[in-house]
């Protein structure tokens, strides 16, 4: 029911993911991330939360994405149903898809970066949304919303599009949690949304936010 996107900025350090379905609030169900752990992104049939956040800590306490994944996914009954991907904060990445989860289902995994979905119009779609991302210019956040519209052109979810959401985490910026949970054209809002957070008086206050790496950042 989902397609998303979760990719490592090498240059900058930064995590970011992003996701589209043809159901609402999909960046409460889906996206789950935090800058010293990695990113996750739970799917499906049947999603788990759960998974979404316990592959966080998995990472958290030291596995690499692929054996969190593993560990999250393998010893619940419902694995079938569900689709969890995860990205650690070295690039590694990993995807379990279960095998009941509606066709088209799968996932690609390349240095840096994880696609997935499930009840897709085929195989094309995360073909699209990877090299949507890779061919994309200009910022993570960026990046990650040319991906959802490349795979949106190239089929997306067969129901069509109703929430749309983008998550960005870093040590030297306040996380950038934007969700559009219900639009006729989600991803054309949740752009719209991306623009308005980059400027005028709210872009002005960002500075003043305190980071990871300068936690008692406040205004001068």
């Amino acid at each position: 029911m989902t397609y998303s996107i979760l990719a490592y900025d090498a240059g900058s350090g930064a995590l970011g993911g992003a996701a589209a379905t043809g159901s609402l609030c999909v960046g409460g169900w889906v996206l789950r991330g935090d800058s010293r752990t990695g990113l996750s992104a739970s799917q499906g049939a049947a999603p788990s939360t759960i998974w979404g956040e316990d592959v966080l800590l998995r990472m958290k306490s030291g596995d690499d994405a692929a054996s969190a994944v593993a560990a999250v996914t393998g010893a619940d009954r419902g694995r079938e149903w569900r689709q969890l991907a995860a990205l650690d904060c070295r690039g590694g990445a990993a995807c379990h898809t279960g095998e009941l989860n509606t066709p088209w289902r799968g996932s690609l995994v390349a240095p840096g970066l994880v696609v997935s979905g499930n009840l897709l119009a085929g195989p094309q779609v995360l073909q699209a949304l990877c090299d949507g991302y890779l061919a994309a210019n200009g910022s993570l956040s960026e990046r990650l919303l040319e991906a959802l519209a490349a795979a949106e052109g190239a089929g997306g979810d067969i129901r069509g599009l109703q929430s749309a959401a983008l998550l960005v985490v870093s040590d030297d910026a306040p996380p950038l949690t934007l969700r559009v949970d219900w639009s006729h054209d989600p991803i054309t809002a949740l752009r719209d949304l991306h623009r308005r957070s980059r400027m005028g008086a709210y872009a002005d206050w960002l500075p003043c936010v305190p980071t990871r790496n300068d936690p008692e950042r406040a205004r001068s």
